[in-house]
């Protein structure tokens, strides 16, 4: 079951068949139904959690009270608040599961144990943390400097999984427009 957190690691850092069997044995398998949150907000993360199967979206209430989304993330792909995890505060956030879901979840209580035994598995979190880092500058650059159907069609070209498989309101709001906008740029180049 936790072949594909192993096969992920060991793309950045090795990892002996006897690491990997130590380290699975301390990490535990979590389901999830569809809309089921994984974190609420004012809750306190206390894990990084790694997408075996499905698709997790963060988001946030704004003001208004609309659910506004900033993450998705899918198989192979981490998803947590750091904030969070690392101060060891409410999040401001929650995680929901967009589909049925199926993740690995690293508990913040057993890190140190695991960094102590498996030192480079923090060399490989730094390697996710930079993409992570990398990835969020790029988002705030394409909200903020391309309009709003260039937005569409450069995610859509980048992340064609995610358009296929997050409903349509979803999407819109992780690109930050309304769902009759999305529709309309989607009637014009075709999707249904």
């Amino acid at each position: 079951m936790h072949q594909p957190l192993l096969a992920h690691i060991t793309r950045y850092v090795p990892l002996t068949a006897a690491e990997g069997a130590w380290l699975v044995a301390q990490l535990p398998v979590q389901t999830l139904a569809r809309k089921e949150l994984l974190l609420t907000e004012g809750q306190v993360c206390g894990a990084n959690y790694f997408i075996l199967r499905g698709c997790l979206r963060t988001y946030l209430t704004t003001e208004k009270g609309t659910e506004q989304t900033v993450q998705f993330g899918i198989e192979n792909w981490w998803q947590t608040d750091y904030a969070s995890l690392d101060t060891q505060q409410p999040s401001q956030f929650n995680i929901q599961a967009v589909e049925p879901t199926m993740v690995v979840v690293f508990g913040c209580g057993v890190q140190e144990e695991v960094f102590g035994r498996l030192p480079q598995l923090e060399r490989y979190f730094r390697l996710v943390l930079q993409r992570v880092a990398a990835a969020t500058l790029f988002r705030f650059k394409f909200l903020y400097s391309l309009s709003g159907e260039a937005r569409y069609h450069h995610f859509n070209d980048a992340h064609p999984e995610f358009v296929q498989r997050v409903p349509q309101y979803l999407l819109a709001s992780y690109l930050g427009f309304t769902p009759e906008f999305l529709s309309k740029i989607r009637a014009r180049v075709g999707h249904r």
